[in-house]
């Protein structure tokens, strides 16, 4: 019974060609389902022996020392009869196969088998597909109606829509069609296979395998441009000297690629050799018109854009019936391609000529090719073909005057590009002016020198720490001394001094005009606000740009208070006796002065802490 069990499971998977290991998981499922249907428990487990058959189902139970749910808990003593070594706590898994588990797991688990085998079937077919996705897949038209047509591929149905139809094809049930995977959708109801008999790369797999030399890479397909139903352009290489590809791909007289003209239903086909010239790439796109120059026009259009000149009589051949071997021709290489006859552009090129002193500067080392081309226009206006020797004259009268063009072009593109890029040069030039003047006007700021800010809005500044007595004191003094002695007149280099601890009178300074300017500065007021700042300062660095800076002032007059000063800012020189400098190092407040005389500075210690 066991091995006829088996036999079944072999059975099913060769009918719906699946892996034993699917249809055996699928039919453990199944089992697990039907005991905790029938029986309850949690943690329920099935196992199939693959050479025997046999069914046993395992119940996951906890040892406990008292059993109050047999389906979920089990004694130490019937614990440790399957494994010694368990406790209490542990886990056991514990065989639970019921005797008449046989009829009802084949009565219960018949849907659940079926139905995960058709799920495993839907799944193996889309995976086949996918794989296939970008391939040439044949098929039987099943069913035909408005919108799109059915494709029996075996096991499995592909869907040909409309807009993937070539539309001058009929199709009928019954037929045998070769079509592009081009679309593969996994859904509930199994894959979803879109085929499509206008995509470009349908032409190239059927060359792929009409022709040899494709499929094993000797020639390559660089490019294809496809109007389903109408005419191809194929632009081929060759990736091995000696092969000719556009020979290869034609075959012996053309038996190659008329089996291809004959799956598509009579469509035309092209084959040119593609170029990394362009000019030579859109010439043999062109084909099979003769062309006689090709002009690259993207200096002085600004696009991808070309002109070429071709006979009178190969016009309306390089044209195209409806514009198609042109717009054929620009989707193959890429290019908008403007066409015209040879006797309209030498005509017009003439023109642009005799208008234009420049463009007939550049040309006047020839000017035996434009008299010969302007006596050839006035002989065949009345329409009569041109010899080859005339047109050769006329395609090179055309050259000479579009590379004239387009040098000038490229110039005046080079003298604007070099007219903003000197633009940008000097704007740079005056940013990093002006930055280095910021930085310049600020370096003295950081260095914590005194200077006062000329546009500083003033700020209220409210002082933190009372002075004391004996530094309201030593203001006075330093107040009164500066009334009876003379104003000295300061350098841009001479910074006021303070003397906190006034040992001797200092001396008057003479004062030495350097520059008008410092003639005409004026003395400091009285009540000098840097002696008082500077017997209240604190021990530590004073911060850049914020009040509190100051610890504590002593103001008696407001209007000798220069609130710009404090806050900080950009700063100006302003002439004081006095310079206060804290020494970080020291801890200590240094002054300087200048003694009249002497251009030597004296360092001293005026405050220690």
């Amino acid at each position: 019974m066991k091995n006829d069990f088996m036999v079944a499971i072999n059975q099913v998977c060769h009918e719906r060609q699946l892996p034993v290991e699917v249809v055996l998981e699928a039919v453990e499922v199944a089992l697990v389902s039907a005991y905790k249907r029938n029986y309850g428990g949690n943690s329920i487990s099935a196992k199939i022996d693959q050479e025997t058959g046999e069914l046993s189902i395992f119940a996951e139970k906890e040892v406990v020392e008292e059993v109050l749910d047999p389906k979920n808990e089990i004694s130490l003593e019937e614990a440790r009869q399957i494994d010694p070594d368990v406790d209490y706590g542990d886990v056991v898994q514990v065989e639970s196969t019921p005797a008449d588990f046989g009829r009802i797991a084949a009565q219960t688990t018949k849907q659940v088998i079926l139905q995960r085998i058709r799920e495993a079937e839907r799944d193996a077919l889309y995976r086949s597909y996918a794989e296939r996705e970008g391939e040439i897949v044949h098929g039987t038209v099943q069913k035909v109606d408005q919108h799109q047509v059915t494709l029996s591929l075996g096991k499995v149905e592909a869907y040909l829509p409309r807009s993937e139809q070539i539309p001058t094809e009929r199709y009928s049930e019954g037929q045998r069609l070769r079509a592009y995977v081009s679309q593969v959708n996994k859904t509930p109801r199994g894959p979803q296979i879109i085929v499509s008999r206008t995509h470009r790369n349908f032409l190239r797999r059927l060359l792929e395998v009409e022709v040899p030399e494709i499929y094993n890479g000797t020639v390559e397909v660089k490019a294809i441009a496809r109007e389903a139903g109408y005419r191809s352009k194929v632009a081929v290489a060759a990736l091995q000297e000696g092969v000719d590809p556009v020979g290869s791909c034609v075959g012996m007289r053309g038996v190659r690629i008329q089996s291809i003209v004959n799956e598509l239903n009579g469509e035309k086909i092209d084959v040119a050799e593609w170029s990394p010239l362009m000019t030579k790439f859109i010439a043999n796109a062109l084909s099979p018109a003769k062309v006689l120059n090709v002009i690259l026009l993207d200096a002085i259009t600004g696009d991808k854009t070309a002109m070429v000149v071709v006979p009178d009589k190969q016009l309306s051949l390089a044209i195209g019936k409806e514009g198609q071997n042109a717009r054929l021709a620009a989707k193959l290489t890429g290019w908008r391609i403007d066409i015209k006859s040879a006797m309209e552009a030498a005509r017009e090129a003439l023109e642009r000529v005799s208008a234009s002193e420049e463009i007939k500067a550049r040309v006047s080392h020839r000017p035996e090719v434009f008299s010969l081309t302007s006596a050839i226009l006035s002989e065949r206006e009345d329409g009569s073909e041109l010899s080859g020797g005339e047109l050769n004259l006329l395609g090179e009268a055309i050259e000479l005057i579009m590379q004239a063009e387009l040098a000038i072009a490229r110039e005046k593109q080079e003298a604007e590009r070099a007219a903003r890029l000197q633009a940008i040069a000097e704007e740079s030039k005056d940013l990093l002016a002006e930055a280095e003047a910021i930085l310049s006007g600020e370096a003295p700021a950081a260095e914590g020198e005194e200077s006062a800010p000329e546009t500083e809005p003033a700020a209220e500044v409210e002082p933190e720490v009372e002075a004391p007595a004996e530094t309201v004191e030593a203001v006075a003094e330093t107040d009164a001394a500066a009334e009876t002695e003379p104003a000295p007149v300061e350098t841009e280099e001479t910074a006021p001094a303070v003397e906190p601890v006034a040992e001797a009178e200092p001396e008057p300074v003479a004062a030495e005009a350097e520059t008008p300017a410092e003639e005409e500065a004026p003395a400091p007021p009285e009540g000098e606000l840097t002696s008082v700042l500077e017997s209240v300062v604190a021990p530590k660095k004073p911060k850049k740009k914020t009040k509190k800076r100051l610890k504590a002032m002593v103001v008696e007059d407001e209007a000798d208070l220069d609130l710009d000063s404090l806050i900080g800012g950009k700063k100006k020189p302003k002439p004081k006796r006095r310079a206060p400098k804290l020494d970080d190092t020291l801890h200590r407040v240094t002054g300087k002065r200048r003694r009249k005389g002497e251009d030597e500075w004296d360092e001293f210690d005026e405050l220690e802490y």
